[in-house]
This record gives structure tokens, sequence and C-alpha cells, in this order.
């Protein structure tokens, strides 16, 4: 109440402007550079871009960036994929997030590898991430941006590939998927989501 006093300002942010931007994954270096672990990689992206560093908090590693007036808290959760949805409630209502503000990055083996789709609501298409978001969200309501990896596996291969490290020619183009990513976040941040939509969903 005081802090003014004795030369200390408590930053409020303005809860409008305030975001959460969860990537799903899996904890644990043996998951590192999967497929299933993209929604990480675009978080990291964004973080060292900024170069901000990660704190370890409750349910994930935190951190935070600003683009355009906008703060963007960045969560990468440690419940492991299936439980995602624990991590993504318990931030919601500790930073008091609109459910307008918050954006899920997923991995989906129904697009094609690199290719990206920003989207208000949809099914979870069989992801268990999306799964455990809808179950603690309460429905299907909820932005999240789908990054492709594509389903060149055989049947009954889908979880060794979803699994499985990125090939030498995915590595070659992963850094620009991630930029593009990363460039979507923060117009969604920025400029909404209708607009965002039109200008990254091609």
């Amino acid at each position: 109440m005081f802090g003014w006093l004795f030369g200390k300002k408590k930053e409020v942010i303005d809860s409008e402007m305030k975001y959460l931007v969860v990537g799903l994954g899996n904890i644990g270096s043996e998951y590192m550079n999967t497929r299933h672990n993209v929604g990480f990689d675009v978080l990291e992206q964004l973080a060292d871009d900024a170069g901000v560093q990660w704190s370890g908090k409750s349910l994930g590693d935190i951190t935070q960036i600003k683009h355009k007036g906008r703060t963007l808290i960045l969560l990468k959760p440690n419940t492991y994929m299936n439980l995602s949805g624990k991590a993504v409630n318990y931030w919601m209502h500790k930073e008091k997030i609109k459910k307008e503000n918050l954006l899920i990055v997923v991995d989906d083996l129904n697009l094609p590898f690199g290719k990206m789709r920003l989207r208000a609501k949809g099914s979870d298409g069989g992801h268990n991430g999306l799964k455990s978001v809808a179950q603690h969200f309460g429905g299907q309501n909820y932005t999240r941006l789908r990054i492709g990896i594509g389903d060149d596996f055989k049947q009954g291969q889908q979880v060794d590939f979803v699994l499985g490290k990125w090939d030498s020619d995915e590595r070659d183009k992963l850094p620009k998927i991630l930029n593009d990513a990363a460039a979507c976040i923060k117009s969604f941040a920025a400029i909404g989501l209708k607009f965002t939509m039109e200008g990254f969903n091609k």
C-alpha cells in the first residue's frame, strides 16, 4: 500500500492487455526435439527472441514477454501432455486471464508438415493435450494454434512418429516454421484473432 514511499512501485497489468500462451509438450530430455513438443519449441523461440529466461513455477516453466503494449505470459506445463489442462486452468485463474486471451500451441497430425492453422475453437482431433484442456476448460471454445507435423507413418506407427525426432529435412525447415508461429502469436495479441487468422491461415 505504501510501497511508493520507499521507492517501490508494483506494476499493475490491465487484464485486457494480458495473455496466456501455452505450448503443449512433454518434459524430459527424451522428448526434446520431438514432433509432439513443437508447442514447447514455439514458445522457446519467442523467449529466445525476447532474451528472457524461464523460471520453474507451479505446474510448469513460466516467462513473459512484451509486445505492442501487451504482456504475453508463456507457459510450458510440466504435467506431461495428458494433464496439460491442469496447468492451463491453474495459471488462467492465478493470472486472471480472460478466456479470449488464452492461446494454446499444439502439434497436429492432420495438417501437412509446417502448415499452421489458427482457430477460435474446434475439436481436439484426438490430441490428448487438447482433451485435457477441454476437460478443465469446460469445452472446446478456446483459441488454438495448430502446427502441422504431417502423417508420414505406416499403420500402427502413429505413436512412434509423434514421439519421434525431426528428420534432417524437417530440421532444416523448422526454424522458419517456428519464426512464423512466433509472429502469429504476437499478431494475435496485437491485432486480435480475426485479422491474424486472415493473415496467417494461408
